[in-house]
């Protein structure tokens, strides 16, 4: 999986989606913006919606569990 970083002003953090966003079901994604504390994630059909804040720590241990299944 790469990410690509969307489309910003600067004053957002730098979003990015997976490349897996242009399967088929490309309107199932979620973006995220990854910054030295902190893992912004969301919904990438509504960008102004609620969003998650995890961990550096957290993301990877979900990522890696995802992986496997």
């Amino acid at each position: 999986m790469t990410l690509k970083p969307s489309i910003g002003d600067g004053s957002e953090p730098a979003w990015r989606k997976s490349s897996y966003s242009d399967s088929s079901n490309s309107s199932e994604c979620v973006e995220i913006a990854p910054s030295s504390a902190t893992i912004h994630i969301r919904d990438s059909k509504n960008p102004g919606g609620a969003r998650l804040t995890v961990t550096p720590a957290a993301w990877t241990a979900f990522v890696g569990f995802a992986a496997q299944s």
